[in-house]
């Protein structure tokens, strides 16, 4: 289950990732109503599906 925390404080590479409107209005709404911040959300959301991606996605 995903659950917001807190560990990315020190991150400090900076990318341009471009979403699409409703992505972002969704993903807006998500980091608003938990009190984070957009950049900490999308981190989080990454880490999760790294965490979860099947065995055959991870050796392509």
């Amino acid at each position: 289950m995903f659950k917001i925390e807190n560990e990315f404080k020190s991150a400090n590479i900076s990318r341009t990732v471009r979403f699409t409107e409703p992505l972002f209005e969704k993903l807006n709404k998500v980091a608003t109503e938990n009190d984070i911040s957009f950049n900490l959300l999308v981190l989080q959301c990454c880490k999760y599906a790294l965490e979860n991606m099947s065995e055959d996605e991870q050796e392509n």
